[in-house]
């Protein structure tokens, strides 16, 4: 039985191609899952998503605010809180989750991260942006008969 010499090279080649893949997938897989479409699909973040669809910061993803920047502590972060929104939507709960103190710290500073010229030389009253900016993401809430859908 005769063994081709480039075997070993196909392999390899075969599994960088499947492993550039692989992670190809991950990060549009990522990225879908960090937008305001895929968050609205879970019925206690409907309402979220309609009211930051119409707010100054519509044009960002849901995890650009929602989530760390830094990707080794956006994955556990993000499994945690998806979970959370998960067992939410078991439990038949109906209102936007309120946010833990860890989410609301990650908010503040992305916040802060993002509007670092703005606020270079600003004194903070409260200790969070979103106590006195509530509703620059979130605009208030839309009565029932003016609703549209989530991602219009």
């Amino acid at each position: 039985m005769k063994t081709s010499r480039h075997g070993p090279w196909k392999a390899a080649l075969g599994g960088a191609a499947l492993g550039a893949a692989l992670i190809l997938l991950a990060a549009a897989g990522m990225q879908y899952s960090d937008s305001r479409p895929f968050c609205s699909t879970c019925h206690v973040m409907r309402e979220a998503a309609i009211t930051h669809s119409r707010s100054p910061h519509a044009d960002l993803a849901c995890n650009e605010c929602h989530a760390p920047h830094n990707l080794l502590s956006k994955l556990p972060f993000k499994a945690q809180e998806g979970l959370r929104d998960v067992v939410a939507n078991l439990q038949g709960k109906e209102a936007p989750l309120l946010a833990r103190l860890e989410t609301r710290e990650v908010v503040n500073a992305n916040c802060r991260s993002c509007h670092r010229i703005a606020n270079e030389n600003i004194m903070m009253a409260k200790p969070y942006c979103v106590d006195c900016h509530r509703g620059m993401a979130h605009q208030k809430k839309i009565p029932v008969s003016f609703r549209e859908a989530a991602d219009e």
